[in-house]
């Protein structure tokens, strides 16, 4: 199983601490009314007093609902703690527990409807960003992910002889040749997004599956807006189309685009993205023209749809950046403009030497926008992540 640490922004950290205490210690508090219905002890903030009439049976069951109520918070707490998903569940049972007791007490108890409340909306939040992730990893497997790469084949020298040669000392450079073609590949990602030019930057992470037999990727990312807000974000390419799906607190729903331009520009991203795979320039559906000493026009056909853009390289075979025409969305205004990702430095990663800094810019009229700035902190090629 290949490990997948998590992605929490120091604002976040402070966040997810406050919110751990706070379901700790409101938790904690249902222990008075286990006290109390056992006559364990004199609590005299916590007379015992209930709505209605409820006889000493009934007082000693509801103490028990009370321990419940407890336990079920200090489980969440402890999920929270540990960066686990599930956290939420046991939350929100707790909290309409906590409700029915907390009206049946209502004279001692009433406080508790406001922590209640406060406590929502966060396992509201939880609950539609496991539900996000859920969807995420289903459409991973939609992708093939976990099936490809069945076909254990090598990539030898005379198979790129047909390639131009800048794009030859590429894939002898990456390290590519004599190693096992890439059928999957994981990418984790770190780094930064602007919405605007002159924008505030927004620190992100990021996870990408790849399928390159039958080319399509999962991108899922997680941007923190502002401390305690998140955007939870995919991109996805499947069978030639393209969506892109931006929520917050993956509950509210802000972008979610599709269609030609959309699937222009996920193909687009997919061809770019090749730098890290570099055994997949030698795909069927990739063709290549030479245009120089160091650079090369890529042109991708699939699913009834061709891109192309360029590939530059380093005198010594590094890859450099790759450049298209690519649809950009401004507000609801779609215009094709010049997409431009640079790289800044080069790492060998999985046995591979790959482009792991960079970012991805517009190059406008009114000038450079620099829109996302990425490092890649791990990969891992034909590997099941189950």
């Amino acid at each position: 199983m290949h490990a997948r640490k998590y992605f929490c922004p120091k604002g976040l950290i402070m966040g997810k601490t406050i919110l751990f205490l706070f379901i700790l210690v409101h938790g904690l508090i249902h222990f008075i009314g286990f006290v109390k219905g056992f006559n364990l002890a004199e609590i005299p903030a916590f007379s015992g007093k209930t709505l209605f009439p409820v006889s000493r049976a009934g007082t000693q069951v509801l103490a028990l609902f009370w321990l419940l109520a407890c336990l079920l918070f200090l489980l969440s707490a402890t999920g929270l703690l540990f960066h686990r998903e599930w956290w939420w569940i046991p939350a929100a049972m707790a909290i309409v527990l906590s409700q029915l007791l907390v009206i049946i007490y209502w004279p001692d108890a009433r406080v508790g409807t406001i922590a209640n409340f406060i406590l929502l909306p966060f396992v509201i939040i939880a609950g539609a960003g496991q539900s996000f992730n859920s969807m995420v990893n289903n459409e991973v497997k939609a992708i093939g992910f976990y099936h490809a790469g069945n076909v254990h084949d090598t990539i030898r020298a005379e198979s790129i002889e047909r390639l131009p040669y800048c794009v030859q000392k590429w894939l002898l450079s990456s390290g590519v040749v004599g190693k096992e073609n890439v059928h999957t590949l994981y990418l984790k990602q770190k780094g930064a997004m602007c919405t605007k030019p002159g924008g505030k930057w927004m620190p992100t992470g990021a996870e990408q599956y790849f399928n390159t037999d039958q080319p399509a990727f999962v991108w899922k990312a997680r941007v923190q807006m502002m401390p305690g807000l998140l955007l939870a974000g995919r991109d996805k390419f499947l069978d030639g189309k393209g969506n892109m799906l931006i929520k917050a607190g993956a509950l509210l729903t802000i972008v979610n685009a599709s269609g030609e331009k959309t699937d222009q520009g996920t193909m687009l991203r997919y061809l770019g993205e090749m730098c890290w795979f570099p055994s997949a320039a030698l795909s069927p559906y990739i063709k290549w023209e030479e245009l120089g000493a160091t650079e090369a026009r890529a042109t991708m056909t699939y699913k009834g749809m061709r891109v192309s853009g360029i590939y530059r390289f380093t005198p010594d075979g590094d890859f450099a950046s790759f450049s298209a025409q690519r649809y950009m969305d401004d507000k609801g205004k779609i215009s094709l403009e010049n997409w431009y990702i640079p790289a800044s430095e080069w790492k060998e990663m999985d046995g591979i030497r790959i482009p792991v800094k960079g970012v991805v810019t517009w190059k406008l009229k009114t000038g450079d926008f620099d829109y996302y700035k990425w490092e890649i902190t791990e990969m891992a090629h034909n590997r099941s992540l189950k």
